[in-house]
């Protein structure tokens, strides 16, 4: 009876982890997005955003975040500047169109969570540490946060210069259950 016993509890628990590990929820970045980008000058939102999402609070080690951004997409309210932001000294569209984020890790803080992984743009990937409020909103899920991105870090800009290094960064993506 014993050896039938011990078979039977394995596959409960395998059964068990293999749903748990399912239990993410998969979300999508809806209309109603900000990204936007501030400094002394310029300042700006990115118009176009993709990303998929899975996301369980109980679940952080299998929940993930990979967002894309349309560099094209850029708007500081000046068409000049727009289109010198397309250029090879700045964010080289051409070789470039997208900005990436993938996550590695979930991390629950205090006031919310910081989502860890690489943000890629012009060619230049570097590890991050986002901060994140994770709140849920209707069906679906709103993230909001404020973080500094040095543009010279990516090789966005010359030093120096009439741009500051440290741009502001500020979002709030609202996500849906695919």
């Amino acid at each position: 009876m014993k050896k039938l016993i011990y078979p039977f509890l394995a596959a409960l628990i395998l059964l068990t982890s293999a749903t748990m590990a399912i239990s993410t929820t998969d979300y999508k970045v809806t209309e109603g997005f900000s990204i936007a980008f501030d400094s002394k000058d310029p300042s700006g939102i990115f118009q176009k955003l993709t990303g998929n999402v899975k996301f369980d609070e109980s679940d952080l080690e299998n929940s993930q975040f990979n967002f894309t951004i349309d560099v094209s997409s850029i708007s500081t309210g000046n068409g000049m500047k727009n289109k010198k932001a397309m250029t090879a000294e700045w964010f080289d569209q051409p070789n470039h169109p997208t900005i990436k984020f993938k996550s590695s890790k979930v991390e629950k803080i205090e006031k919310g969570y910081y989502i860890h992984g690489k943000l890629n743009m012009k060619g230049v990937e570097r590890f991050r540490k986002i901060p994140a409020e994770i709140k849920s909103s209707g069906d679906g899920l709103k993230l909001t946060g404020v973080f500094w991105v040095e543009r010279t870090h990516y090789k966005i800009g010359k030093p120096g210069g009439a741009v500051p290094e440290k741009l502001k960064i500020t979002y709030s993506i609202p996500l849906s259950k695919k």
